[in-house]
């Protein structure tokens, strides 16, 4: 209904990767872009702070720190598009 509607984009956050994978596959001209939401996703997005590792403690399960062992904070975001376009992030651990 969304598609149709006009919508050009959906955002899913802590959806379950196999429910994410489903509906992305089903849209025709619709962009999916996930949070913790698996690969299957057409993008994917992280709050910098969490790709920086910037709050110490529990973080959400898709979280990963891409700062750590890098030496600056463009190194680290230029970690995080790689690991995108390799598809090595997402992976089973950080996906619902």
């Amino acid at each position: 209904a969304l598609e149709q509607a006009g919508a050009a984009l959906m955002v899913m956050e802590m959806v379950p990767a196999t429910l994410a994978t489903e509906i992305t596959t089903s849209l025709t001209s619709m962009a999916t872009i996930g949070i913790g939401a698996g690969p299957g996703c057409d993008g994917q997005v992280l709050v910098l702070h969490d790709l920086l590792g910037v709050f110490p403690g529990k973080t959400a399960r898709f979280v990963r720190n891409f700062m750590d062992g890098a030496a600056s904070i463009e190194e680290a975001v230029a970690r995080y598009v790689a690991a995108v376009k390799d598809g090595s992030f997402p992976a089973a651990e950080h996906c619902y």
